[in-house]
């Protein structure tokens, strides 16, 4: 279905190794939502909390990569719908939420290979029974995971090689069904990645929320923006 924005909003195909202020302001704002959410991480972790810093390079920073990731593929999804809600979106945001959207795609495939590392009952105890398998909340999580990285590798491959022959194909890779769906299995791996911890503050890392409980706020407002913005 085509995306209703201003016409002086249209979308400009952006590449990312296009030169001009476009695509550097574009990295910049990347790079600046990856440092917050690594600083962050490492404050939660490791000043704060009891995260030792050996622990830095892979548990750690893969949670500030997991964040950023999930930030910037929200943005991506949810600026052309607050544009249909009414809400003046510079240009520049329009012009360039598809590559918001790839920056974000890389990123969670450097998520999803470095949490297969870190996988394992020492790390993620609580996804673990003591026989070894997966505990339901763990399996859901994981399922959900798996599901909304096929459905957005489908999605970031179609806006790279979109089948001009195709139209109906083309339709229902940016349809607004098929983006909730993604939104809904992200929602499914953030929700049973920890809501157990999110009602129990006491057990806090640092005494600071959550990074899977502020991705999933960021989540929710992005697809409550999608919901009533995505035509």
């Amino acid at each position: 279905m085509e995306e209703n924005i201003d016409s002086s909003q249209k979308p400009q195909r952006v590449s990312i190794g296009a030169p001009g202020e476009l695509h550097r302001k574009t990295l910049r704002i990347a790079f600046v939502t990856l440092l917050l959410s690594t600083l962050y991480a490492v404050f939660r972790y490791n000043i704060l909390g009891s995260v030792p810093i050996k622990d830095i390079p892979l548990f750690v920073f893969n949670k500030g990569i997991s964040l950023s990731s999930l930030v910037l593929l929200t943005a991506s999804f949810s600026i052309s719908p607050l544009t249909n809600l009414g809400l003046k979106i510079p240009s520049y945001y329009v012009n360039s939420r598809h590559v918001y959207g790839m920056i974000g795609f890389i990123l969670t495939l450097i998520h999803v290979f470095m949490s297969l590392i870190l996988f394992n009952p020492v790390m993620y105890a609580k996804f673990f029974l003591e026989n070894g398998s997966l505990t339901f909340t763990g399996g859901l999580s994981i399922l959900g995971g798996i599901l909304s990285i096929a459905i957005l590798w489908f999605y970031n491959w179609n806006s790279q090689h979109q089948l001009k022959e195709s139209k109906l194909f083309n339709q229902f890779t940016t349809s607004r069904k098929l983006i909730l769906t993604t939104l809904f299995f992200v929602a499914v791996h953030l929700f049973f990645m920890g809501y157990k911890n999110w009602i129990s503050p006491s057990t806090w890392q640092g005494g600071l929320p959550p990074i899977s409980l502020i991705s999933f706020v960021v989540f929710s407002i992005g697809f409550t923006i999608n919901i009533f913005g995505r035509k």
